[in-house]
């Protein structure tokens, strides 16, 4: 039983570097046959699978399933997208600051902005559970889209058209490659982050509050606090993502805060494993294919997805990484 159980641990570890060394190498060789639409596409797919990574935390581990997440991934679209507006227009940003267009800086205002607001958010949502816990968050989400809708100044509906990406560290971030090789850093840190918070104390401890939150408290720990520092955590991830997607696209609107992107967000998870360290990079992958590929002969690919959902669902509960490593993570 130890012995079946160290072999799918190796697996697992196995198909997770497989996998992120299969999108690396896909980069590369697309980018030296001179595919720079194909390297925007690998782009893509890194940046879904890290706003997946971030939200399999909360629901994978955490049992907490969100349907407001595009809030925090819209929001970081948005600053992004003002920032570098204001930066190439040079006049101040939000509340009289120094406009800038270094992404370290702005994923810092992300990261501060996202965590308040998640943090607010959870407060109140977290004091509930399964039906009202996603509507309570997917209410909060679209009083976001609806502000983002009715606020002119930054194209409303329309959406927000960025002249160029936000730069990182004196690289040009305009090439195809040196963007991705950015996308890339970014997911290896947090499948790291993940990882090691998964296998702490505090991740234990997530992971006990999923199963059986009473059965955590009796042992002194509040499974509150741990829930609401998980769901802050996924929601900076999440909003970090959104940040480089605006900036992969060169523009940002408010779809990516409408409820439908949570749904693509939650997809790209149970496609490829809820509670499996690389299930959203699998899901996230096989998602932008299916977009793509199939979306490129017909507008209704999104019935081929759903099909593809259902199959998981039935016959491969636990996602894709079942069907390699073996039993699911989670019951």
């Amino acid at each position: 039983m130890l012995n079946s159980t160290h072999q799918k641990g190796f697996k697992e570890k196995a198909l997770n570097l497989i996998i992120l060394g299969l999108i690396f190498v896909t980069a590369l060789v697309t980018y030296w046959l001179d595919q720079g639409y194909y390297v925007n596409l690998v782009s893509r797919v890194v940046i879904f699978a890290i706003a997946g990574v971030g939200l399999n935390l909360a629901l994978g581990y955490g049992g907490m399933v969100s349907l407001g997440h595009a809030a925090f991934f819209g929001i970081g679209g948005y600053i992004a997208g003002i920032s570098a507006m204001h930066f190439s227009e040079s006049t101040s940003f939000i509340a009289g600051l120094d406009s800038t267009n270094q992404m370290l800086t702005i994923w810092l205002f992300v990261i501060i902005i996202c965590a308040l607001l998640a943090l607010f958010i959870g407060l109140i949502s977290l004091r509930t559970s399964g039906v009202y816990f996603i509507m309570i968050t997917l209410a909060f989400a679209q009083m976001v889209y609806y502000f983002a809708i009715s606020w002119p100044d930054y194209g409303g509906e329309d959406g927000l058209l960025i002249s160029s990406r936000n730069q990182f560290l004196g690289n040009d971030t305009d090439n195809e490659l040196v963007f991705f090789l950015i996308c890339f850093t970014v997911l290896l840190l947090t499948v790291f982050l993940s990882s090691r918070i998964i296998r702490s104390r505090f991740g234990t401890a997530l992971q006990v509050a999923r199963m059986n939150d009473v059965r955590l408290a009796t042992v002194g720990i509040r499974p509150y606090p741990i829930k609401l520092t998980a769901f802050v955590i996924s929601a900076v991830i999440t909003g970090i993502a959104g940040a480089l997607f605006a900036d992969l696209n060169r523009f940002v609107s408010p779809d990516m805060l409408s409820w439908q992107m949570s749904g693509e967000i939650i997809i790209f998870i149970l496609l490829g494993g809820v509670g499996r360290l690389s299930g959203p990079i699998l899901g996230a992958t096989l998602f932008v294919l299916l977009e793509t590929f199939i979306g490129g002969y017909t507008e209704h690919w999104k019935l081929f997805l759903g099909l593809v959902l259902l199959i998981v669902v039935l016959y491969a509960n636990g996602g894709l990484m079942k069907m390699v490593v073996g039993e699911k993570q989670h019951d």
